[in-house]
């Protein structure tokens, strides 16, 4: 793992949690319990806290950091999909943060809310719980109901299941030349919300 102590300040990682060899956390960063840090993913507790709750997942080639003197929270359960980034905002529990988009400083996610891909939430931005949040910049444009809590939950499952399977059988090794005869393709256990025929 590419750990960092910064200025006194040494990462503390839940031994459940997974952060990706290629990812970098430095300095004030709390990770909790099954978290997973995929590669790529920068979390700079250099000028302030970063604290990643229980069951977070901050995927592939994400940002997180802050003015100096401020906390960033992912309260239990965030969902922050690839190339997000997330600077001096606070995300609530259970929420999706889609691919790409921006959520800038002293803006509060609400619980289970919903941010479309890339989107950007500008300064200041307080979004009540269970709300769905598109567009540049971006605006409210309705309730999260119960079908789609449930889909992103489930999906969250999945990450909370990855950092333990990670450590169990990730390791680094050569390619195969050719391709196994016998080599099966994954099965789908999830479908994207267009592939639900459920109403977004």
């Amino acid at each position: 793992m590419a750990i960092y102590q910064f200025n006194g300040y040494r990462p503390v990682v839940h031994k459940s949690a997974f952060v990706h060899p290629q990812a970098a956390v430095t300095g004030n960063v709390i990770i909790g319990k099954d978290v997973y840090i995929g590669p790529g993913a920068a979390i700079r507790g250099d000028w302030g806290k970063v604290v990643i709750k229980d069951g977070c997942n901050v995927q592939e080639n994400c940002t997180i950091h802050m003015f100096p003197g401020v906390t960033v929270t992912l309260e239990k359960s965030a969902h922050v999909g690839h190339g997000a980034i997330i600077h001096g905002a606070h995300l609530g529990k259970n929420c999706l943060i889609g691919m790409n988009a921006v959520i800038m400083d002293n803006v509060k996610v609400g619980k289970e809310s919903i941010i479309g891909a890339l989107s950007f939430v500008p300064e200041g931005m307080e979004i009540p719980d269970r709300k769905v949040v598109v567009g540049n910049p971006a605006k409210i444009v309705k309730d999260v109901t119960d079908e789609m809590a449930a889909w992103k939950s489930k999906g969250t499952e999945l990450y909370q299941q990855l950092p333990g399977e990670l450590h169990e059988t990730l390791k680094e090794c050569n390619p195969l030349r050719e391709i196994p005869e016998d080599r099966e393709d994954q099965k789908m256990g999830y479908e994207n919300w267009g592939n639900s025929k459920l109403d977004f």
